[in-house]
């Protein structure tokens, strides 16, 4: 008997126990946030804000209003020559109006212009599904019209995110946003730059992605710091 016949014989052979529960997930979560106080946007916005500092992220409060105009301001303080973005997502007209010099369009597929997506392309601006403030972590759901290079490759990613879709936790938007009717193929959770720990166990960012993570965070006029 081969050593493969004989750990299956023994497998086969081993008594058979009661299959263990699935854990409770929503009752985990219920319970953990009757501990903590009562959630609030500003303490959401506040949290978020502080997470994503922490994962050398930056956040940038701006309203409906202007927020392409400070994308502007920040493009030319950065030295942005090239900015991505998707023609059919629903912020184009916003940023085509803007202003903004070096606009360029996710329009064409990927082998058609390889080299200036990898060599000629200063930043990239996409939408976002939402935040989880306990962790500062972007929601990403990649599709067609913003496809996964365009927070991958460019240098600095700029990521629009709608205060209104801040969540406590991960568990909270899954929820909230009915997670399980239907998925992308490619989910992101977006915590900051990219990062490695590979080389010597020493966290060094910008490694595989973005050098820069600035949000925008979309928020009410009174809510702008």
């Amino acid at each position: 008997m081969s050593a493969r016949d004989n750990i299956l014989q023994r497998l086969r052979a081993a008594p058979q126990g009661k299959a263990p529960l699935a854990p409770d997930v929503p009752a985990f979560y219920a319970a953990v946030s009757a501990a903590r106080p009562p959630s609030t946007r500003a303490a959401r916005i506040d949290l978020f804000c502080e997470k994503m500092a922490f994962w050398h992220g930056e956040v940038v409060r701006v309203t409906d209003a202007n927020w392409p105009q400070k994308l502007r301001e920040i493009c030319t303080a950065k030295g942005v020559r090239s900015l991505l973005y998707g023609e059919p997502s629903a912020h184009a007209e916003a940023l085509k109006s803007a202003g903004i010099s070096g606009l360029k369009a996710y329009d064409r597929p990927l082998g058609e212009w390889k080299k200036a997506l990898f060599e000629d392309t200063d930043a990239g601006l996409t939408s976002t599904r939402g935040g989880i403030a306990e962790t500062g972590t972007l929601i990403v759901w990649p599709d067609a019209n913003e496809p996964r290079l365009m927070s991958l490759v460019p240098p600095i990613h700029f990521a629009l995110l709608d205060a209104d879709q801040l969540h406590d936790t991960l568990f909270d938007a899954m929820q909230a946003q009915r997670w399980s009717d239907g998925m992308p193929t490619n989910a992101l959770l977006v915590s900051g730059p990219s990062k490695t720990a590979d080389i010597q166990v020493t966290l060094a960012y910008g490694a595989h992605g973005p050098k820069e993570l600035v949000v925008l965070l979309l928020v009410n006029e009174e809510e702008v710091q």
